[in-house]
């Protein structure tokens, strides 16, 4: 039975994932991963997110009219980001919980400061046909391992140069895609139990909630200073992860 101060930290988890991507378009998954692996435990968070991103992404890689173009274009990277998350999500049993969070606290930690520092790489054509696959299969694999789908998933799609629009929609396709798969591989593992599961689709209410709110606000805020905001958030976030989950490995060895 989920107790009264689980469902307050839950929801308001959701809310402020939920309004943050009302205001700069991403952010969900990974703002709800962050907080709720430092207030519940990794496996937790994990699966707390399944529902919200799901319906959210969805929504996401749906709209916006490039579908045909992104799927095209992306479908091996696609594929192999879907079809390793087993392979890292096999980790979760075999391998300390606090270094697969420490884990995620780096990758956190990686794609604020790539962000923050504007790092855009450049993949060819050519290199797009080979670096899609393997790039994919990492993601899926650090996916499957810690719950996170940017890195560097993300970072490759934003080297191919496709337009704002079928970028947006290109993540919304990749996280839609990788919260199925995490849950796939969660409910094989033993760690999607039904009261996380119910708990993750209740969760969904405050996250709509939030977007909506975000975007009220959106035209009030400078959305440069606010995304500039989120990544050093994510990079204080990712950094206390990794302290927290090493001192926990340190006390106990």
């Amino acid at each position: 039975m989920v107790d009264a101060a689980t469902v307050l930290v839950v929801a308001g988890t959701f809310l402020l994932a939920g309004a943050v991507k009302g205001v700069i378009g991403l952010g969900l998954p990974t703002v709800s991963l962050a907080v709720l692996t430092v207030a519940m435990g990794l496996t937790e968070a994990m699966a707390l997110l399944l529902v919200p991103s799901f319906v959210t992404n969805l929504w996401q890689a749906a709209v916006g009219g490039h579908g045909k173009a992104v799927l095209r274009r992306t479908w091996p990277f696609l594929v192999m980001a879907t079809a390793t998350v087993w392979v890292g999500a096999n980790a979760l049993t075999h391998v300390d919980l606090a270094l697969l969070s420490a884990l995620l606290g780096v990758l956190l930690m990686v794609y604020a400061t790539v962000s923050l520092a504007g790092v855009r790489l450049a993949v060819t054509a050519r290199q797009e046909l080979w670096v899609g696959p393997l790039v994919g299969s990492v993601n899926g694999v650090l996916t499957g391992m810690t719950g996170s789908f940017v890195v560097p998933g993300v970072m490759f799609l934003q080297s191919i140069g496709m337009p704002r629009d079928m970028l947006i929609q290109a993540m919304g396709m990749l996280f839609t895609a990788s919260t199925l798969a995490l849950a796939v591989a969660l409910q094989d593992s033993g760690l999607l139990t039904a009261d996380l599961g119910a708990l993750s689709a209740a969760a969904l209410v405050p996250a709509i909630v939030g977007m909506v709110l975000g975007q009220r606000v959106r035209k009030g805020l400078s959305e440069t200073l606010f995304r500039r905001v989120f990544f050093v958030s994510l990079l204080i976030l990712g950094a206390y992860i990794i302290a927290n989950a090493l001192g926990a490995t340190a006390a106990l060895s």
